[in-house]
């Protein structure tokens, strides 16, 4: 095995997806995962332990209680490790309190965890917002929380969606499309592709990234035909991001800049609102999409998709998107380490 720490698993809403989709990765993955992402979940023995019974068809599935992540890359290969902690009974498709408030321990156990170096990355199951916000969660989803676990402004927290096929970085996330105009700013867009060129070499091993920036309208305004944001800020923006070296181009029509034959010479697509980054992401990497959290002193990676209550503990959930969380966390904090260590 590997030197390296170990990745921990926050469980996520223990009535959706995630516990599932824990179990069949290490079941079907851990031979190649043993070497390169080695993980352990952090609390849930008992729910993760009905999950494998349910699960098991032949007599492999098994969970270890570990007191310390570095017991971890011991028991790995056998069982799957569950970190002694919160716990609760599984009810798969019935979200309740109960099953929040063990959302919420797992997440903030995790937390502290990759915070104290003990683990190298956190990958975290999905969340049910509106649940969480039944218990006190404050945020407006995990990437908030996490920010402001790490001390770091909400704003520098940036949410990149990575799949083989494209990165995408929308400057604005969980807001009503008619307030993007008034979120967006030139200060928006610079700080937050800093943070992504920024990222992109340190945890991506992108030497000089090249960030492909949208227009917010169609055909990218037509020179102020078409609305004025892409003359009063957008380009401003860009002009100040190559000022400082940073290779950024555009504004790109978003009708275009997604083409197969102009992405793969951009190295992520620096997009104006949720759907302009998402829409093309889930249509091209569905069931590989990663959601990146860029800027946090912490390597975090998350499957691009939800709870899915309806279909929780029926063995359908696809584990492809959790499975590329859980390698790019691994490459993600690999590549991090040498960076750092060849830039002091």
């Amino acid at each position: 095995m590997t030197g390296r720490a170990p990745l921990a698993i926050s469980v996520g809403d223990p009535a959706g997806i995630g516990p599932e989709l824990i179990v069949k990765i290490w079941h079907r993955y851990r031979d190649a995962l043993l070497d390169t992402a080695p993980f352990f979940v952090v609390g849930g023995q008992a729910l993760l332990g009905e999950v494998c019974r349910q699960l098991d068809e032949d007599g492999q599935i098994s969970v270890a209680e570990i007191n310390d992540p570095a017991e971890a890359a011991g028991v790995f290969a056998k069982h799957l490790p569950i970190l002694a902690g919160p716990d609760c009974e599984y009810a798969p498709g019935e979200p309740s309190d109960d099953g929040a408030k063990f959302a919420l321990e797992s997440l903030q156990n995790a937390a502290k965890l990759v915070q104290s170096g003990k683990v190298s990355a956190l990958v975290t199951a999905p969340v049910s917002k509106s649940q969480l916000s039944k218990v006190g969660f404050d945020y407006p989803g995990q990437t908030e929380f996490l920010a402001a676990a790490c001390g770091v402004p909400v704003n520098d927290a940036v949410m990149m969606l990575a799949g083989p096929s494209l990165r995408t970085i929308p400057m604005t996330v969980h807001c009503p499309l008619a307030m993007v105009p008034d979120l967006l700013s030139q200060q928006l867009i610079v700080d937050r592709s800093r943070v992504a060129a920024k990222s992109l070499q340190r945890d991506f091993g992108i030497e000089n990234p090249h960030l492909a920036v949208c227009g917010l309208n169609p055909h990218a305004g037509e020179e102020g035909k078409m609305g004025r944001e892409e003359e009063e800020f957008i380009k401003p923006a860009i002009t100040q991001l190559q000022s400082e070296g940073i290779d950024a181009s555009g504004p790109h029509p978003a009708d275009t800049v997604f083409a197969p034959h102009k992405r793969g010479s951009y190295d992520a697509i620096i997009a104006m609102y949720h759907d302009q980054a998402l829409a093309p992401m889930k249509a091209l990497d569905f069931d590989e999409g990663v959601n990146v959290t860029l800027g946090l002193p912490i390597i975090r990676t998350s499957p691009d998709h939800g709870t899915a209550f309806d279909i929780a503990g029926q063995g359908l959930a696809n584990p492809s998107s959790m499975l590329a969380a859980i390698k790019l966390a691994a490459k993600c904090a690999e590549l991090r380490t040498a960076f750092d260590a060849a830039n002091g």
